[in-house]
C-alpha cells in the first residue's frame, strides 16, 4: 500500500479489488463494529462524575478506568496485527465484538470499583480488535489507490461513535440511570454482531490472500524488528503519540470535570462542548485528508502546527487571570482539540511507505500504540496531580505540555531519517515500474 500522498497511489494494481457497492456494504458492517467499539470506549467520558460517586472513589481511582483500558487496548495492538494475519478479519472482529460487548454490561451491572475495572479491562481487549481489522478490511475489498481515503473515512465514523456517547448516552445516563444506560447501549454490540455473522466476508471471490507460513516466534519477532526498524515506522508512531492524546484525555474522561469542576459550567454546557470537540474533529479530519492527498510534504508542518496550537490553547486557558476562562476561549479550545484525531491518522501516512504489504498490519499496530500510550500516561498524571494539589486543574493539566515535548524531540530527531529513507524506497519502485514488462 503506498502513501496517502504517493504518486503511485492512483495506480490500479494488478490484482486489485475491484471495490464498488458489494465493498461498501461489506466494509460498512466491519466500520458498523468500529463505530460501537467507540461508543463503548468513550462512553465513560460522559459518566466520569456518575463513576466517582457510584464506586466511592478519587480522581485517581477514577483515572485507573481509562488507564487500564488503554493499557490493554495498547498492548493488543501488535498481537492484533498478528491475528488479523493469520486468521482473518472477520473472525477478529466478531471476537472483538463479543469482548467489548461482554465489557460494557458487565460495567452496567459491577457492584464494585474491582469488577467495573475488569469490566473496562475487557471492553478494551475487544476495542483493540477493530481498528486495524477495519483497516485490513478495507485494503481487502478496495483498490490500493482508495486506500488512504478508506482510512480517513473509518476514523471520521469513529468520533462518530464519540458524538453519540456525548450527545445520547450522557442524556440516557441522566434519564434512565447507570444500569439501564450502560446495559441498553450494549444491545448495539449485539447487533453488529450478529450483521457481521450474516454479511462480512474476507474478501472478495477470486481475491483470496496466499496462504501465510507456519508463524511461529522466531517469525513474530522478525515482523516486529523489521518493521521497528523503519525510521518511517517509528515517526509515524511518534506524531501519533504527540498529537492524539490532548483530546483522548479530553474526551474519554478528564474533559466533563475539567468543564464542570474548574469553569463552573452545567453539564449540559460541558456535554456540548465535549460535542463541539467531536464535530470539529469531523470537519477538520476531512480537511486534512484532502491536503495530505494533494500535497505530500504537508504531513509533518500539519502534524507539528496541530500540536503547536493545541499546545498554545491550553496555556492561553490554564494561564487566563482569574478562576475561569471566558466561554469564547472555551469554544476556541474546543475547536482546535478537534484538529488532534486527524493529524494522528497522519502517522499512519509514515508508517504506511516504509513497510512492505506484509508487515502493514504489525507496523500499523505499533504507530497505533503511540498514541494511547501517551493517553494512559496522561490520564494517570492528570489524575495524581489532582489528587496531590487538592484538584488543582491548572496544575494538573501541565502534565500535557510534558508529552507533548517529548513527542515533538523524537519527531524532530527521526523527520530526516524517514525522509530519506521514503525517497529511496520510491526512487526503488520507480526503477522496478519501468523495468516490469506490461
Amino acid at each position: 500500500m503506498t502513501s496517502a500522498s504517493g504518486s503511485t497511489a492512483s495506480v490500479s494494481l494488478p490484482g486489485d479489488p475491484p471495490g464498488g457497492r458489494r465493498a461498501v456494504v461489506v466494509w460498512g458492517i466491519g466500520v458498523a463494529v468500529y463505530f460501537v467499539a467507540v461508543i463503548f470506549r468513550t462512553s465513560l467520558g460522559v459518566a466520569g462524575l456518575d463513576a466517582a460517586d457510584r464506586f466511592h472513589v478519587g480522581a485517581s481511582a477514577l483515572s485507573t478506568f481509562s488507564i487500564l483500558q488503554l493499557l490493554v487496548y495498547a498492548g493488543m495492538q501488535i498481537p492484533v496485527g498478528l491475528l488479523v494475519d493469520r486468521l482473518g478479519t472477520k473472525k477478529v472482529l466478531g471476537l472483538g465484538a463479543v469482548l467489548f460487548t461482554a465489557g460494557q454490561i458487565g460495567f452496567a451491572f459491577s457492584p464494585s470499583y474491582g469488577t467495573a475495572l475488569l469490566s473496562r479491562a475487557l471492553l478494551g481487549c475487544g476495542d483493540a480488535m477493530t481498528f486495524i481489522s477495519v483497516l485490513r478490511l478495507g485494503s481487502r475489498w478496495f483498490p490500493a489507490r482508495r486506500g488512504p481515503l478508506v482510512a480517513q473515512l473509518a476514523g471520521l465514523v469513529g468520533m462518530a461513535g464519540n458524538l453519540v456517547s456525548t450527545l445520547v448516552l450522557a442524556r440516557l445516563l441522566h434519564s434512565v440511570g447507570w444500569t439501564a444506560a450502560f446495559a441498553g447501549s450494549a444491545l448495539a454490540g449485539a447487533v453488529v454482531f450478529v450483521l457481521l455473522l450474516l454479511f462480512l466476508k474476507d474478501h472478495p471471490e477470486g481475491h483470496e490472500p496466499a496462504p501465510l507460513p507456519h508463524q511461529g516466534a522466531a517469525y513474530v519477532r522478525r515482523q516486529i524488528a523489521a518493521a521497528w526498524r523503519e525510521p518511517g515506522t517509528r515517526l509515524g508512531m511518534w506524531v501519533h503519540f504527540t498529537t492524539q492524546f490532548p483530546a483522548m484525555v479530553f474526551l474519554l474522561l478528564w474533559g466533563m470535570p475539567f468543564l464542570v469542576q474548574a469553569q463552573g459550567l452545567s453539564r449540559g454546557t460541558a456535554g456540548d462542548l465535549l460535542t463541539l470537540v467531536v464535530l470539529s474533529n469531523m470537519a477538520v479530519g476531512l480537511v486534512y485528508g484532502q491536503i495530505v492527498a494533494r500535497h505530500h510534504a504537508a504531513r509533518l508542518p500539519l502534524a507539528l502546527g496541530t500540536v503547536t496550537a493545541t499546545a498554545g490553547m491550553w496555556a492561553a486557558t490554564l494561564a487566563w487571570p482569574g478562576q475561569r476562562a471566558p466561554m469564547w476561549l472555551l469554544v476556541v479550545l474546543c475547536v482546535v482539540l478537534g484538529a488532534c484525531g486527524p493529524a494522528s491518522m497522519i502517522g499512519f501516512d509514515f508508517a504506511r511507505p516504509a513497510n512492505p504489504a506484509e508487515r502493514q498490519g504489525t507496523a500499523s499496530g505499533i504507530t497505533n500504540m503511540g498514541g494511547f500510550i501517551a493517553s494512559m500516561t496522561t490520564l494517570f498524571a492528570i489524575g495524581v496531580l489532582l489528587d496531590a494539589t487538592g484538584d488543582d486543574y491548572r496544575a494538573a493539566f501541565c502534565a500535557v505540555f510534558v508529552l507533548q515535548a517529548l513527542g515533538i524531540s523524537q519527531i524532530l530527531r527521526l523527520r530526516g531519517r524517514a525522509a530519506r529513507r521514503e525517497r529511496e524506497r520510491l526512487v526503488a519502485s520507480r526503477v522496478e515500474t519501468v523495468h516490469v514488462p506490461a
